[in-house]
């Protein structure tokens, strides 16, 4: 059976550029870059240089670049890190949304539990933060704000340099969660009015386990790991070399390749869209998330009358990866978090299924997956 994988914001098949860069510096050598030796220099070198390549796609400074873990580590770095150095000036506020990802919310409850204040804004029913909201919860006393760029079950857009500059006014650190949108959108970090930026490898082929935090220069910031003097005092932990010089190559392919990658991925949503109004009727299935205001390459669509889970798992059993939302809580029967932040009705939001696409997807699939799914509802609704 040919295997259809409409599931890249969960997860990216490695560019094969990206695999070739990860295995040469594996054959590189066994060199730490904490090392005096020849090994470690290199291996350090190799740092430094994904660190520039990074530095001239975001715009900004090598030293602002800190490598981590992940995605999850990344955010959680940000928030902890930030909201602790300025817990030092007197600030307790955090700011979040209804929508972030659980890396962010989880993270903000726990701030909240030592003792920080917590406003988590609520979204429209296009899952988009009103910025009037956004300001009237920023103010003087204000810690932390944090918004993601993009949402990674919607594709839904937040007005991130609007309220970044909102919160730059009230001397709060800007937070921006960019794992899902990097790659599909550019980020001038030398314009934007953020502070923290978290990306993460595996969402635009490259390898799982490597992650980043921007932190601008003189923000105030406390390290979440303690250890060695690694990522100048910021990160402790022996550098995952192979790892970092392949996110920096997949870096630098999605941003030569931005605007192909856009149409492609555009290409692909409208594809499937339209092949679902026309084999399973306009009437059969509504849209999630904003219609201009948007990532390219997530389609998030409620299919009335029928479970997600009972169509994931037809879908899968046809061939079709798909997903009911988050990647972290795919595997759970409870109900997106961000949908019901959109006040869906309870209907709408337990017939929801995401479609995701990226490298390696074809027209031919669209279409397919189109006839499939509505083979599979057709089949479902005569029970």
């Amino acid at each position: 059976m040919t295997s259809i994988y409409f599931d890249h914001a969960a997860t990216t098949a490695m560019d094969p550029e990206v695999i070739s860069a990860y295995v040469a510096a594996a054959n590189n050598g066994p060199g730490n870059p904490s090392s005096l030796h020849a090994l470690g220099r290199s291996a350090r070198e190799q740092i430094a240089a994904a660190r520039d390549c990074f530095a001239e796609i975001l715009n900004c400074q090598a030293s602002e670049i800190v490598f981590t873990g992940s995605g999850t580590e990344s955010d959680n770095s940000a928030l902890f890190g930030a909201a602790h150095a300025q817990l030092k000036r007197g600030r307790k506020g955090i700011v979040t949304t209804a929508v972030e990802h659980h890396a962010v919310l989880h993270a903000c409850r726990q701030l909240e539990a030592q003792g920080f204040s917590l406003t988590v804004l609520p979204v429209d029913e296009f899952g988009r933060v009103a910025l009037e909201d956004a300001k009237a919860a920023i103010n003087d006393t204000t810690a932390v704000v944090s918004i993601m760029a993009g949402n990674n079950e919607t594709g839904t857009l937040q007005p991130i340099a609007e309220i970044g500059e909102w919160a730059r006014k009230h001397k709060a650190l800007m937070h921006v969660d960019a794992v899902q949108a990097f790659g599909y959108t550019p980020f001038d970090l030398g314009q934007l009015p953020i502070d923290f930026l978290s990306l993460s490898a595996h969402k635009i082929n490259g390898p799982q386990g490597v992650g980043l935090l921007y932190i601008r220069k003189g923000s105030p910031y406390q390290p979440m790991l303690f250890g060695g003097s690694q990522e100048r005092n910021r990160r402790a932990g022996t550098e995952n070399v192979a790892g970092i010089v392949a996110f920096a190559k997949a870096a630098q392919l999605a941003s030569e390749k931005l605007q192909i990658r856009r149409e492609h991925a555009e290409m692909m949503r409208t594809a499937l869209l339209e092949g679902l109004a026309e084999q399973l009727g306009a009437d059969h299935f509504v849209l999630n998330g904003h219609l201009e205001y948007r990532l390219p390459h997530i389609l998030n669509v409620s299919f009335i009358g029928l479970s997600s889970e009972s169509m994931l798992m037809n879908l899968d059993l046809e061939g079709v990866a798909a997903s009911g939302g988050s990647a972290c809580t795919s595997g759970s029967l409870k109900p997106s978090h961000v949908l019901s932040a959109m006040n869906f009705s309870s209907e709408r939001l337990l017939s929801a299924v995401r479609f995701s696409f990226g490298l390696g997807n074809t027209r031919e699939e669209a279409d397919k997956t189109a006839k499939i799914t509505a083979t599979i509802s057709a089949r479902l609704r005569n029970r």
